[in-house]
């Protein structure tokens, strides 16, 4: 057994606990072993191994169960990982806090965002806020809703526009627009082209649909929807990126959830082809969330702002795309 020292007093850790041991714990964590965190760090794996010792000491925990064959966080390194990734994300912005003291304009909002997002609301607040702030800068990276949440969490983005199934007491939330999705099959699916389809032509057709369509994700609406047409259960192609999921779709590989608002050129071009339900189709909305704990540069506070008054002055009608 592994004998740990008492903790330090509150003060005298803030005085005493170094950043480096803490950055050196987040790749630890999010490693199978020490080796393999040593050689992301480039360093030795004894050195490695002191620090993990030291930390520990310091906090007087143990925080990765270590024993040959089996590497795990323990219930206190879980904990300590959420607050290091917070410390991380704080400090990889100070260098542009202190950028923007100096120059108020230059700012960087840094953007996580779902894929393809179709809201005139939001494209008209970029627009605007260029105009207002031609030298800050924008940033916007394509990722899933709940990497683009956990992003805003840990500070490393600035904002994000995404789905949103749990809210976390920790951010804040405003719906920015509302959907609606139906679905869609490709020109070589074989309902392709024919008129007069009713739900009961879907059952047993393969499918393809989102990585968050699931009871307990943020598609829940369209999981519903996929169980009441009766497709099979077996989803055989998924993606985190609507684009990435229309492909699938207009390959062929089944019946899949898309927006309707976003597909229709698809229609037009002949490239997808609407399957029924036509009516009563499951409405997801959108968000846009941030950290009300993170030290917002100018140039992202302008940006949140500008988008909250759009939404605070357009009636959720305006924001509703079918």
């Amino acid at each position: 057994m592994i004998e740990v020292p008492h903790p330090l007093g509150a003060e005298r850790l803030v005085r005493e606990l170094d950043w480096n041991l803490l950055r050196t714990f987040v790749v630890l964590a999010r490693s199978h072993s020490v080796t393999e965190a040593a050689e992301r760090l480039s360093l030795k794996q004894p050195t490695v191994s002191s620090a993990l010792k030291r930390l520990e000491n310091r906090l007087g925990k143990k925080l990765i169960d270590r024993k040959p064959g089996h590497f795990e966080l323990t219930e206190a390194g879980e904990l300590l990982l959420k607050e290091a990734v917070e410390i991380q994300g704080s400090i990889l912005r100070l260098g542009t806090l202190m950028r923007d003291v100096a120059d108020e304009v230059r700012g960087h909002v840094e953007i996580a965002m779902a894929s393809h997002v179709v809201c005139p609301l939001f494209d008209e607040t970029l627009r605007q806020f260029h105009e207002a702030h031609p030298a800050a800068t924008l940033s916007i990276n394509i990722s899933a809703s709940k990497d683009a949440l956990e992003a805003v969490l840990a500070r490393r983005a600035s904002v994000a526009v995404c789905l949103v199934r749990n809210r976390n007491p920790k951010l804040e939330y405003s719906r920015l627009f509302r959907e609606f999705f139906g679905f869609f099959c490709g020109p070589t699916h074989p309902l392709f082209g024919l008129e007069g389809l009713t739900k009961r032509d879907l059952a047993g057709q393969s499918a393809v649909s989102f990585v968050t369509d699931r009871l307990e994700d943020a598609l829940r609406p369209v999981t519903l929807m996929r169980a009441d047409v009766d497709l099979v259960d077996r989803v055989v192609g998924t993606s985190a990126n609507l684009e990435e999921v229309r492909r699938m779709i207009i390959a062929g590989l089944g019946v899949g959830p898309l927006p309707v608002h976003v597909v229709k050129r698809d229609l037009e071009d002949g490239l997808l082809w609407r399957l029924p339900p036509y009516e009563n189709l499951p409405a997801i909305d959108v968000h846009v969330v941030w950290n009300p704990n993170a030290k917002m540069n100018r140039a992202e506070t302008a940006l949140l702002e500008m988008l909250l008054a759009g939404i605070g002055r357009t009636p959720i009608g305006g924001r509703t795309y079918l």
